[in-house]
């Protein structure tokens, strides 16, 4: 089915043994991290962390934490996002959190309900949205990140 050796977008090879799927109907409670890519069309509660490309799809809903190189979000998000390259918000997505990224594309029709930190370096992107939280006196903590994409 997958034979021979595909190319991505940056040109490297492709493997499709490194990406994960999540369909849609499977639901998952618990935390997920991946050195590949992870394409989720079903319902997580939890964290992804992927130090490569998360997709989630049209019927994909995550409750929790994203942290991931690349992103891009179709379905619907509660939580926070963090992102060390390219955020991509499409056209269908509802995203109820806070996101921490270098570049962002919000398609037309996209919701986003939440504050946007644009930082070059990650690390202090995610310092500025703590204290940021922290000083205006808002209700909850900010959830923990775990950095993986230095």
């Amino acid at each position: 089915m997958f034979k021979g050796s595909a190319k991505n977008e940056k040109g490297a090879d492709f493997n499709p043994a490194n990406l994960n799927i999540i369909n849609a109907g499977t639901n998952i409670t618990g935390d997920i991290v991946s050195n590949g890519d992870i394409r989720i069309d079903g319902n997580l509660i939890g964290t992804i962390t992927s130090k490569s490309k998360m997709v989630l799809g049209q019927t994909g809903n995550v409750e929790g934490d994203i942290n991931a190189q690349n992103a891009d979000i179709s379905g619907i998000v509660k939580g926070n996002i963090y992102v060390g390259e390219l955020l991509t918000l499409k056209a269908s997505c509802k995203v109820y959190g806070d996101v921490v990224t270098k570049k962002i594309i919000i398609e037309s029709g996209a919701e986003f309900n939440g504050r946007c930190h644009m930082k070059s370096d990650k690390n202090e992107a995610i310092a500025s949205t703590k204290d940021a939280r922290s000083s205006n006196g808002q209700a909850g903590k900010p959830a923990e990140k775990i950095n993986v994409l230095q």
